[in-house]
This record gives structure tokens, sequence and C-alpha cells, in this order.
């Protein structure tokens, strides 16, 4: 336990920028601190601070063990949050950003239940296509589907998220066969404004090459619900989440198009902000939609 002593005293020291202003932080002594990082190195038998009157910095070892305890540290409290929050439970409110395809069953199902497992925990969705900051507007955690940009963020991948291509029978009568990407350049499409490309639809063939094909949209929306809706009146086809429409491909109220080009890149991530500390109800909603997801198919 003494090391783990030295080893937080270290780093406030290295947080402070020196001796005398982690000293007033931590309402310990200069003397005892300075003692702290003298048994740390002797017994690394490495030098972790440059001692000069005019100067604070880190030795090349210091970096590197600074690196270190603060991951050893964060883990460390990480773990003895964790196992007092399993005695008392989670307390408070949970604020989730999602977009709206989630509305679905395959969706409100884990929320529901991650609520009725923690009673006492005030689950909040926010249901939106609007891709938000979750430190800014106050998030705890985001669900997000689709090919995520490089982020601060942290990114839990739940499962694959599959696109599909859909046009009803009736519509597709009087189109020629779309056997191939190319093929949708005449066809009315109605466009679910959440794709990253927008008209510009993103397909892959058999060797891996991608294929870009430009479509024309007769109806615009932030909706996949409603560009169902649109496709299902005979508006023109439309490229949504597979588990929107499901049940009107199984009965055969919409047909599916292109499945071999359509990519499997993309995917359902639950998205957090990293933080040295990881609240422990956001670890909770994070583990329980991991084993949810791994246990049911959307």
């Amino acid at each position: 336990m003494d090391t783990i002593v030295r080893m937080r005293a270290f780093v406030e020291i290295v947080d402070a920028g020196g001796y005398s202003a982690a000293a007033r932080k931590m309402g310990r002594s200069k003397a005892l601190l300075s003692k702290y990082v003298r048994e740390l190195e002797d017994g690394l038998g490495a030098l972790l601070i440059n001692r000069t009157t005019r100067q604070f910095s880190l030795t090349e070892a210091g970096a590197l063990y600074l690196d270190s305890a603060i991951d050893l540290l964060s883990r460390l409290e990480s773990m003895e949050e964790s196992v007092r929050d399993s005695a008392k439970g989670l307390k408070g409110r949970l604020r989730i950003t999602a977009p709206s395809a989630v509305s679905s069953r395959s969706f409100g199902e884990p929320f529901a239940k991650f609520a009725c497992e923690n009673p006492d925990l005030l689950v909040e969705v926010d249901l939106s296509d609007k891709i938000v900051d979750l430190v800014e507007d106050g998030f705890d955690v985001a669900l997000r589907i689709g090919t995520l940009d490089s982020s601060s963020l942290i990114a839990k991948r739940l499962a694959p998220f599959k696109g599909v291509l859909v046009g009803t029978p009736e519509f597709l009568k009087n189109y020629p066969p779309i056997n191939t990407p190319s093929d949708l350049a005449n066809v009315p499409v109605v466009l679910d404004t959440n794709l990253r490309k927008k008209n510009n639809w993103q397909f892959v063939e058999s060797n891996g090459g991608e294929i870009t094909q430009t479509v024309t949209s007769i109806m615009e929306i932030n909706s996949p619900s409603s560009c169902k809706l649109a496709a299902l009146m005979g508006l023109g086809v439309t490229l949504i989440p597979e588990f929107t429409m499901r049940d009107e491909i199984n009965e055969g109220k919409l047909v599916s198009l292109l499945d071999d080009y359509l990519p499997n890149s993309a995917g359902y991530y639950v998205v957090y902000a990293n933080r040295r500390h990881v609240p422990a109800k956001v670890r909770a909603f994070v583990d329980f939609m991991t084993k949810y997801f791994k246990e049911n198919e959307l």
C-alpha cells in the first residue's frame, strides 16, 4: 500500500508542476512528498524527476512511469468505485442520446430492461438524429449507428449494422431489373438524409472494391421510419436499417435489392466520453448493452 501512496504523490507532483504546489494542494509537507519520490526512485533504480532550482521536468523514465501510474491508479479507483456502487446500487440520472430509428422494439426493449434492473436510476432517452456533443449537451452516453468519425470519445461496438435497399413489388415492376448499383441511376429514391454520403450511395464489389453510385431523390426525410412509409406507398426505393423493415420484407410488402453489394463495415455503437473516471452508471449501461446484444439478435 505504501507504493500506491507514493505513486499518488508522484502523480500529484507532476500535475501540480512541482513539490511546493503539490504540497499545498495535498496538505502535506514538501519534505514528505520529496521523500516519497526518492523512495520510488530507490525501488525502481531510476531517476524520475530532474531536480534543479529553476526547472521541474521528468526524466525519460519518469514520463514512462507517469503514464503507467495514471493508468494503474485509474483502474484501481474504478474498481473501488464499482465495488461501492454494486453494494449500494445505481442512483441518479442516466442521460442517453440515440437516433430516432431506435424507437423500434429492437432497441426499446434493452433500454426498458436496463431501467427495470436499476429502479433507483432514472433512465432518460432523448431520440434525435442530430449528432450531439456529449459533454456540452450533458449526455452520459450515446447510441450511434453507422461508421464513426475519429474522435476522443470511447466507442464500444455492439453489433454489425446492416442497411437494406428496398422497394415494393408493384413499384419495381415499372422499372428495369436492379441487378447492379448502376441500375439505380434512373430510379426514384426516397432518401434518408441521415446517411453520411447523402445521394452518393456506397457499395462494394465481390473483390472488395468500392462503388459510388449517385442517386436521384424524389423525397428526402431525416427519418428511416418515414422513408419506409414512403417506400411502402410506392414513391421509390429506399436504403435504411434492416431492423426497421424486417417484418415488411418477411411479409413480401418490400423486396430487398443488391444485397451482395451492400457494405457490412458499419456497426451499432455505444459511445461515451473519455474520462479518467468513468461513472459507474455509464459502465453498467455499456456492460448491459454489450451483454444484451451478444445474447439477442437485432
